[in-house]
C-alpha cells in the first residue's frame, strides 16, 4: 500500500498528534499527584490541634503535616477519599479504591488528621496511646481514634528519638526542616520526598513557619 500522503494531509496529522501528547501530559500530571481527603480550606491555616501542651516545634509540624494529608474543616473524622467517620472509638478501618496515582486500584484505609493507615495506627497506639482498654490476650486492645488520642500519638511518636533515629525536635530548633520531611516522606508521602505530592507540597515549608510563629506566640 502506498504510504505517502499529501502534505496537508500530513500537516493535519502533525497537529492531531501534538494536541494528543499534550493531553497525555496533562493527564499524567494530574493522576501523579495525591488526592487530597478534602481540600475545604485555605491550606495555611489549617485548623489547630485538639491536645493542649506539647513540643511547638512539634505542633507545628503536626499542623504542616494534616495541610498536605488531610487538609479539611474536621480532618480527625476525615477518611481517604473525602468521607467522614460518624464514630472515633476506633481507626475506621475503610478501605476505600484508589483511583489515581502509583497506587492507582489498590485501597487506603488512611484515615484522621494524620491519615494514619489502620495497621500503622494499631502499631503507634500499642507504643503511645495514653489509654488502652485491653483483654487478657495483649493483641486485643481497642485504642480510641478521638481527636486528642491522634494529637497525642502522633506528638509521642514524632518526639522519640529512638523510632526516626534523629531528634526531630532539635533539629527543627535548628532549621532543619527539609531533612525531617526527607525523613518523614516514607510516612506521610505528600511531604515532597515520596512518590505523592500535591499542590500543598510546594507551599509546605512556607505553611511550617507560619505555624511556627503561632505556636510559638501561643507558648508566651
Amino acid at each position: 500500500m502506498d504510504t505517502f500522503k499529501p502534505r496537508h494531509y500530513r500537516t493535519i496529522g502533525m497537529t492531531i498528534g501534538c494536541i494528543a501528547a499534550l493531553w497525555s501530559v496533562l493527564l499524567l500530571r494530574q493522576t501523579g499527584d495525591r488526592q487530597i481527603a478534602n481540600p475545604t480550606f485555605e491550606t495555611s491555616q489549617p485548623p489547630p490541634l485538639v491536645m493542649k501542651g506539647g513540643d511547638p516545634y512539634i505542633r507545628a509540624l503536626m499542623r504542616t503535616i494534616s495541610a498536605s494529608e488531610a487538609s479539611d474543616r474536621q480532618p480527625y473524622s476525615v477518611i481517604y477519599g473525602g468521607t467522614h467517620a460518624k464514630s472515633l472509638d476506633r481507626h475506621p478501618e475503610r478501605c476505600i479504591r484508589i483511583t489515581s496515582g502509583p497506587n492507582m486500584n489498590n485501597c487506603s484505609t488512611a484515615a484522621g488528621r494524620y491519615q494514619m493507615i489502620d495497621i500503622t495506627w494499631a502499631k503507634m497506639a500499642r507504643k503511645y496511646h495514653p489509654k488502652q482498654s485491653c483483654t487478657l490476650f495483649v493483641f486485643q486492645c481497642a485504642y480510641s481514634f478521638e481527636s486528642k488520642y491522634q494529637d497525642a500519638v502522633v506528638h509521642a511518636w514524632l518526639s522519640d528519638e529512638q523510632s526516626w533515629r534523629m531528634n526531630i525536635p532539635e533539629l527543627l530548633k535548628a532549621g532543619q526542616l527539609e531533612q525531617v520531611r526527607r525523613r518523614l516522606s516514607s510516612t506521610w508521602t505528600s511531604l515532597g520526598y515520596g512518590i505523592e505530592t500535591n499542590t500543598v507540597t510546594p507551599k509546605l515549608a512556607g505553611i511550617y513557619q507560619q505555624l511556627l510563629k503561632e505556636e510559638l506566640a501561643q507558648k508566651d
